[in-house]
């Protein structure tokens, strides 16, 4: 009798732990459904600019970055061999400020409406077993912006680790930018400048 409980307990427990892995696998979001539902949020925060505030754009921008964004990995990126020069405190530190940073932009450079939509071109793998995501950023009266979205898998599914945008790399231009005042003022100056960013983004 004994057994035959254990053996049953043990049953209900796999069951339930696949049940738990079917969601999981169900909700795992395709690299264009990624971005696609990043773009809806910055289109939704775009459309209430004016009345949220840069604040309030920071704020309901935030999740929807988090969830897209693969932020640690940008920063470690970014600054390049540099990252393992810095102590775990100064890696926390940087992901942490970039984080702000990459948000307070996005709250600053997209905060009004005038009938822009996002338009999905394509997707591709790329050599290294990541995917692009092609998109255009149709503006009304003006020329349109193509943004290129670079994902790779993680463990919890696709996540954003580089933006293009008419064929200019954000990731590329920080690189060159951080990197050097790391190298020739030091992990100091660069938190210092990133949050000078960050406040000059909250001002304008």
């Amino acid at each position: 009798m004994f057994a035959v409980v254990l053996k049953n307990g043990f049953l209900v427990v796999l069951f339930a732990l696949l049940g738990v892995f079917a969601v999981q696998a169900e909700t795992v979001q395709t690299p264009k459904q990624v971005v696609e539902e990043f773009q809806a949020a910055l289109i939704d925060v775009m459309k209430q600019g004016k009345a949220l505030g840069f604040q309030g754009r920071y704020d309901k921008l935030y999740p929807a970055i988090m969830r897209s964004h693969d932020l640690t990995k940008i920063a470690r990126i970014v600054v390049g061999k540099e990252w393992e020069a810095l102590t775990p405190d100064q890696q926390n530190s940087l992901a942490e400020v970039f984080t702000k940073l990459s948000v307070a932009s996005y709250a600053h450079n997209f905060k009004d409406f005038s009938g822009e939509s996002f338009q999905f071109d394509n997707a591709e793998e790329t050599s290294r077993g990541g995917v692009v995501v092609h998109t255009t950023l149709n503006i009304p009266n003006d020329k349109p912006v193509k943004f290129d979205y670079m994902l790779k898998e993680k463990t919890n599914g696709w996540a954003v680790i580089n933006i293009i945008a008419n064929g200019v790399s954000d990731l590329a231009l920080k690189r060159s930018e951080y990197t050097s005042i790391l190298q020739r003022q030091g992990f100091d100056a660069l938190i210092a400048q990133i949050n000078d960013k960050i406040a000059s983004y909250s001002k304008l």
